[in-house]
């Protein structure tokens, strides 16, 4: 499916257009100010629930499905197939990392990432106590060199391991949001719903504390405030409908 072209969460037509960053429907005229990509991918251990999550019907514009074979597949199919703006719905939080990496080589300025997670995701294979990727992608990121670590921040993180205490001292990221996006042009979020407080959202690895929804949504307007918003993902949520309004009211919060 092109980029250009999706199918509408209304009327279920590939009639919606893009218009800019945004979609306009020219069946039903409805407007939208994403498009959504969906990843069903989880790179670990037991992890299809987790990718089956990434079929929610999310009521934005569907511009494409990345279901690769490996990792590096689906990043590079992730890059080349994101909308201008896009809203991606995964799997785990590697769903991230091809997004970030898409929207760090198009034009448009230095891109600031937002990592909103109650863990790190800062492991590499041989820190990992699991070996899941699923709690690597920020690290892959940023070794990537796709972002700047003095342009990133994260957010709500309270179960790290040494390795990522460690480097987080090493390259001096905390949840500073002003120090993050203090010099760039755009911003990425990274959300993982298990940054909420348990009972808050339907998600994997959930932990003790976190901010509430509402906490959580006046944390995304003030990223949205900061810099203009590239894109959104949401992953690690279980398959369940509640979480449907959950993510539609994040969203909401950056402006979709």
């Amino acid at each position: 499916m092109s980029r250009l072209r999706a199918r509408c969460p209304d009327c279920r037509t590939l009639t919606a257009v893009a218009i800019g960053p945004e979609y306009e429907c020219h069946s039903c005229g409805r407007e939208f100010a994403a498009g959504l990509v969906r990843v069903p991918r989880a790179w670990g251990r037991d992890g299809e629930a987790m990718a089956e999550a990434a079929f929610l019907p999310i009521p934005y514009p569907e511009t494409a499905v990345i279901d690769e074979a490996t990792l590096a597949e689906q990043n590079a199919a992730l890059a080349a197939d994101l909308p201008d703006r896009p809203l991606v719905v995964g799997g785990c939080c590697c769903a991230h990392v091809g997004a970030v990496q898409g929207l760090a080589a198009r034009p448009g300025g230095r891109l600031g990432l937002v990592w909103i997670d109650a863990h790190g995701d800062l492991n590499t294979p041989e820190t990992s106590p699991s070996g899941n990727a699923w709690g690597m992608p920020f690290r892959m990121l940023l070794d990537a060199h796709a972002v700047a670590a003095e342009d990133s921040a994260l957010i709500g993180a309270r179960n790290l391991d040494a390795a990522e205490v460690e480097l987080l001292a090493e390259r001096r990221i905390d949840d500073d949001l002003e120090r993050a996006l203090a010099d760039v042009e755009r911003v990425y979020v990274a959300f993982d719903l298990d940054v909420l407080r348990p009972g808050e959202a339907g998600a994997f690895f959930s932990e003790p504390g976190g901010p509430t929804l509402a906490e959580a949504e006046a944390v995304l307007r003030q990223v949205a405030a900061a810099a203009p918003l590239a894109g959104i993902g949401f992953t690690g949520m279980r398959p369940e409908p509640a979480n449907e309004a959950v993510v539609t009211r994040l969203a909401a919060a950056v402006g979709l």
